[in-house]
C-alpha cells in the first residue's frame, strides 16, 4: 500500500518529526539561531561546562571542523555551531576531549537549553589531523522531552516490548523504550532490524537509518543517495521474507531532505508511505494525508492499545489488500 504524508507540526527537524510520527505534534517552533548563539546561552554554557568554546556559529559540520579543527588541537576549545535547524552541537577530536567528557557537556548544555526551546544537542565526534579530519560514528543527539502522550508511552503501559534501533532513543529522551541498539550506519540499522526480527521477542521495532540524511542528503550526494536507495530495496527482500503472518511493515520519512537542490539543510515537503503485510494480493493508494501522526494511529489500532492519539489510521485498508 502506498501514499504519502504532510507534516502537521511546525518545523522540519529530526525530533519533530519521529514526534508528529508517534502522535506528538510540535505547535510550537522550536527555537534556531542562524546567526550564532547569544551571550547569555554561551556564558551560561561556558560557566556550567567549565570550557571556552570555539565557533559559535551556523555552519556545515564538515566545514566548520575543516576551518576550527587546528585551532581547536591548540587550544583544548570545543567547537560551537548550529544549523537553520535548532540544534546546539558541539564537535570535538576524540584525542582532545574523550567520549565521555564530550557527551557531559552535551547534557550540561541540555540542561541549559531546556528552557530556551532547543530542540538537540548533539555530540560531533572527529578524528585524523589537519587537512583531513572526519566525523566518526559515535554522534549522540540529546533531544527535549515530548510535551505529550506518545505512542511510543501507549505501547510501554500496555505491556509491549518496544525496540528502538539507531538515533530513536535519543529523540524520545529513553522514554516508552524497553531496549535501544545504536547503529553507525545504514547497514548496521538493517542488520539489527532483521536480527530483532528473527528474534521474535519484540512487539514493536522502530528503526532510523541515518545515511540518507547525514551523509547524502545534507551532502547533496544525489548519486550515493540512489545507490543507498537501490541497497535499501535489495534489503527489503530479505526483510519481508522475514516478516511473520501478523507482522505490519511502515516505510516513512521524519522530513524531507533533497540532495538535488542547493540547500544543504531538511526540506519540508511530503514524506513517502508504503505500508506492506503478508498475504498481500494487491496494491491500495493510501492517498496524500494530512498528517505524520496517521503512521502512530495506525500502530495504536493494530496493537488496540486505546488512547486518545491524533491522527487517522490506514490499518482497515491494508488489511482489505490482503487475500
Amino acid at each position: 500500500c502506498f501514499g504519502r504524508l504532510t507534516p502537521a507540526s511546525v518545523g522540519k527537524d529530526s525530533t519533530t518529526g519521529h514526534w508528529e510520527l508517534m502522535g506528538c505534534a510540535v505547535e510550537r517552533p522550536f527555537a534556531t539561531y542562524p546567526d550564532g548563539f547569544p551571550e547569555e546561552i554561551v556564558s551560561a554554557f561556558e560557566s556550567a561546562a567549565g570550557v571556552r568554546v570555539l565557533g559559535n556559529t551556523a555552519a556545515s559540520g564538515t566545514q566548520i571542523i575543516a576551518e576550527l579543527g587546528g585551532r581547536h588541537l591548540q587550544s583544548r576549545r570545543p567547537i560551537l555551531y548550529t544549523s537553520q535547524d535548532s540544534v546546539f552541537q558541539i564537535a570535538a577530536h576524540k584525542d582532545i576531549v574523550p567520549l565521555e567528557d564530550l557527551f557531559a557537556f552535551c547534557r550540561t548544555a541540555r540542561l541549559i537549553l531546556n528552557d530556551y526551546n532547543v530542540a538537540r544537542v548533539i555530540a560531533r565526534p572527529f578524528e585524523g589531523e589537519v587537512g583531513g579530519f572526519y566525523r566518526t560514528s559515535e554522534r549522540r543527539d540529546f533531544s527535549m522531552v515530548a510535551p505529550g502522550k506518545t505512542v511510543l508511552d501507549g505501547l510501554e503501559t500496555a505491556g509491549e516490548k518496544v525496540l528502538t534501533i539507531g538515533k530513536i532513543d535519543d529523540l524520545f529522551s529513553g522514554r516508552g523504550i524497553t531496549r535501544a541498539v545504536h547503529t553507525r550506519d545504514n547497514r548496521e540499522g538493517m542488520k539489527a532490524t532483521l536480527d530483532a526480527l528473527q528474534e521474535e521477542n519484540w512487539s514493536f521495532v522502530f528503526t532510523n537509518l541515518v545515511d540518507f540524511d547525514t551523509m547524502w542528503g545534507h551532502r547533496n550526494d544525489a548519486r550515493a543517495y540512489a545507490l543507498g536507495l537501490e541497497e535499501f530495496d535489495s534489503y527489503l527482500v530479505d526483510l519481508m521474507k522475514t516478516l511473520d503472518e501478523g507482522s505490519l511493515l511502515i516505510i516513512t520519512s521524519d522530513h524531507g531532505n533533497d540532495p538535488t537542490t542547493a540547500s544543504t539543510g531538511h526540506s519540508r515537503e511530503y514524506v513517502p508511505l508504503i505500508a506492506y503485510c503478508s498475504g498481500m494480493t494487491r496494491g491500495t493508494n493510501l492517498g496524500t494525508r494530512r498528517t505524520l501522526s496517521d503512521v502512530g494511529r495506525t500502530i495504536v489500532d493494530n496493537f488496540e492499545i486505546g488512547g486518545s492519539f491524533p491522527g487517522e489510521s490506514f490499518l482497515q485498508a491494508v488489511d482489505g489488500a490482503r487475500g
